[in-house]
């Protein structure tokens, strides 16, 4: 029998809106037993420091470090909360400050020796660098963990993540069945519109786009992006797409165009489906926005579901995929495949901080 790790992975999403931990034990492959979680909200000062740093500037080192230690709280508020007992790995996404995958470069702060240290766990960071360095767009690297709990269902399947920004992963029959990459603005758009019409960093249930009107214009705009037409797999920065804010609309007819834009973007991507998916399952926080899950449903020829349909955790998911992928990298198991990421191989990848040596 293959060995079963118990594993805390830990995402801080592009979205801004704080820190998930959850906790798993899984083999790496196709065991994966999803236990307790949490979400540790951002306060507003950490989100505008963290906005600061975007692109790689101002005082990142201090952020750095302000994030690694909000991190090990989230690790021991978890282990306590739910008196989870040893841990043996974490696996630490860190923050994505900067993503140029054709300049080779991708960053994100959060500093795996200090999370080892403050923890007294081995940690596993930096996931996404030698799929960069190899060629890949380093991102998505959750399809692998998408692909592991979707082996009972039906397929052709998308699994839809709607963080900052979306991305999809497409499973069929078949191990090497799978396609995976980005497929526009997700969240951050909406979210960075609402916090500068509302003060609020989310458009809480729709509310907003769901008192305004599309403007189609501007939508047809924002489609002719080349983006659209390239073939994946491909991968977004945050801020790829600020261009196409509607500047010029009212904060309501704003933000139901950016929500607009969304759902037309993965809309756009379900045109490189090697088959039509028979459903999408949604995480991420899109999906706790009926307008955004209502004009998915709209544009897309299939059922549009949250993941808790099938009993997935969509709060969890991103996390449990990173703590999956720490056993993988331990194991020196592939984290990113062709058809995932565009790497020429499949590559492994992650960098381990053994607390012992902290």
């Amino acid at each position: 029998m293959s060995r079963v790790y118990r594993v805390i992975g830990l995402m801080s999403g592009t979205s801004l809106d704080g820190i998930d931990a959850a906790f798993i034990e899984t083999d790496g492959a196709t065991k994966v037993v999803a236990g307790p979680s949490l979400t540790i909200p951002y306060d507003a000062a950490m989100r505008r420091r963290l906005r600061s740093v975007l692109g790689g500037q101002g005082p990142v080192a201090e952020v750095e470090r302000a994030l690694t230690e909000a991190h090990a709280d989230a690790v021991r508020t978890l282990m306590t909360r739910h008196d989870l007992g040893p841990i043996e790995l974490l696996g630490f996404h860190g923050h994505t400050i900067l993503h140029r995958p054709q300049a080779r470069r991708t960053w994100q702060i959060g500093n795996g020796a200090l999370l080892a240290r403050l923890t007294g766990i081995d940690v596993v960071a930096d996931f996404r660098s030698a799929d960069v360095a190899a060629g890949g767009e380093g991102a998505p690297l959750a399809p692998l963990y998408h692909a592991a709990l979707a082996g009972p269902l039906e397929k052709p399947l998308a699994v839809l993540n709607l963080g900052g920004v979306g991305n999809v992963t497409w499973i069929g029959e078949g191990e090497d069945a799978i396609l995976a990459f980005d497929t526009g603005p997700g969240n951050a758009l909406i979210d960075d519109w609402a916090l500068a019409h509302t003060g609020r960093g989310v458009d809480l249930d729709g509310a907003l786009a769901g008192a305004g009107r599309v403007d189609e214009a501007h939508l047809a705009t924002f489609l002719a992006h080349p983006y659209f037409a390239r073939r994946p797999p491909k991968s977004l920065d945050r801020d790829e797409f600020r261009a196409f804010l509607p500047s010029a609309l009212g904060p309501a007819d704003g933000a139901a165009t950016l929500t607009a834009m969304t759902a037309a973007a993965v809309a756009q991507a379900a045109r490189h489906f090697p088959a039509p998916a028979r459903r999408w399952l949604v995480t991420g926080g899109g999906r706790r926005n009926p307008v955004l899950m209502a004009a998915l449903a709209e544009r897309l020829n299939a059922p549009v579901e949250p993941v808790e349909q099938v009993g997935w955790d969509g709060d969890a998911l991103e996390a449990q995929a990173f703590a999956y992928l720490a056993v993988r990298s331990v194991l020196g198991l592939p984290l990113s495949l062709p058809r995932t990421t565009g790497v020429a191989r499949p590559t492994t990848g992650g960098r381990l901080f053994r607390a012992s040596a902290q």
